[in-house]
């Protein structure tokens, strides 16, 4: 008798055919589509019978620059979703890696599940990733003027500008970073004996 595993991937290879790579590590299902393919895929994830994957429960963005000590030659950005059906009790996880590193765009999925609004635009605020078809794409969590995405990894530790409150203009003002950039090392000095019980006076 088939696991749910092997069931999930059997459903999967069915139902997708050859616009999906079915991957699995530990105990997880893991497929990874074309931009092309990916808002068509995320359809049959929803309707098809034998998967039935109603929920999406999480969507964020991926920055792979320097992702295997930069041994990684992929596109830069990724999306992935993490998906539940409720009627087979099964996880999967669906990536979709953006086919421009330059001007990172994928569709929008929440015209399949309404639930992916909020985390594209967070995906879209942090990384800066485009969500074409997205009804109200803009920034959610940084402030309006906000310059670049701070979840990339070449965006400055210390950003590009300073918010404070100027009590002369009585309003927020920004301007440049005073913060002067720097690499902290951790010290940790120890003696030998560090956590051993000495003598007892």
């Amino acid at each position: 008798m088939a696991t749910k595993l092997e069931r999930l991937r059997n459903n999967l290879a069915a139902a997708l055919g050859a616009r999906a790579e079915l991957r699995e590590a530990l105990g997880e299902v893991t497929i990874v589509v074309r931009p092309a393919d990916y808002l068509q895929v995320a359809n049959t994830l929803r309707d098809a019978p034998e998967l039935k994957f109603e929920e999406l429960i999480d969507l964020c963005g991926v920055d792979y620059s320097a992702f295997g000590d930069g041994k990684w030659t992929g596109p830069r950005f990724a999306v992935v979703v993490h998906l539940l059906s409720l009627a087979h009790n099964w996880r999967l996880r669906l990536r979709v890696l953006a086919a421009d590193d330059a001007f990172p765009m994928v569709d929008s999925v929440t015209s399949v599940w309404p639930s992916a609004n909020w985390y594209e635009r967070e995906a879209f605020d942090l990384f800066g990733i485009v969500f074409a078809g997205h009804a109200d794409l803009r920034r959610i969590l940084t402030d309006y003027g906000f310059i670049g995405h701070p979840f990339r990894k070449d965006f400055p530790l210390s950003g590009n500008v300073e918010m404070r409150y100027d009590p002369e203009q009585k309003r927020v003002v920004y301007q440049p970073v005073t913060i002067e950039p720097r690499e902290v090392t951790p010290r940790i000095i120890r003696e030998e004996t560090y956590g051993e019980e000495g003598p007892r006076k």
